[in-house]
């Protein structure tokens, strides 16, 4: 092969595997999988969320005990630019956060929706987040409406952790 395809091909899968790295992030806080929302993160990442400034332990235990007391949690990944310089790369990834909460004893849906702005590095053949920050554009905050899936037995609805159907591999065979 030529130097000029090895290199697009190198970029290519370089992406796909920060890609999945975005995905074990998102899954590790919708399921409460503090190993998997980790092992997204080098050893001496550091991160910046306003709310949050520290290093990745720091981070996924703060993140598993907010998102915890939740009803629900849902995280989408939106539009994703990586900008590759070598064994570094830069990210800017939207998201939407649903968060299912209770307030004063009412269900209420909140949204955040903003942009993590990342640098990942590749060590080794691997690559992970070395930085992570999140900016907030949006939110809002809103009573439940969704009470008509929770009437309808038929209704397959998400659950956390070993109780979801995607964690169920053996149920899917």
């Amino acid at each position: 092969m030529s130097d000029g395809l090895d290199r697009r091909l190198d970029e290519l899968f370089s992406k796909q595997e920060i890609h999945e790295r975005l995905c074990d992030y998102m899954r590790g806080q919708d399921r409460l999988d503090p190993v998997l929302h980790r092992s997204v993160f080098w050893d001496d990442a550091t991160t910046d969320y306003g709310i949050f400034k520290g290093d990745a332990d720091g981070f996924v235990a703060f993140a598993q005990g907010a998102l915890t007391p939740h009803k629900s949690n849902h995280h989408m990944i939106g539009q994703v630019r990586i900008d590759l310089e070598g064994d570094v790369g830069f990210g800017e990834v939207y998201f939407i956060a649903f968060h299912r909460i209770e307030r004063d004893g009412e269900d209420r849906d909140l949204f955040i929706a903003g942009r993590y702005v990342d640098r990942y590095e590749r060590r080794n053949g691997v690559w992970k987040i070395a930085f992570r920050s999140e900016l907030v554009d949006w939110s809002r905050n809103d009573p439940a409406s969704d009470s008509f899936l929770k009437a309808s037995p038929e209704s397959l609805l998400g659950a956390r952790g070993a109780a979801d159907l995607s964690s169920q591999r053996e149920r899917l065979r």
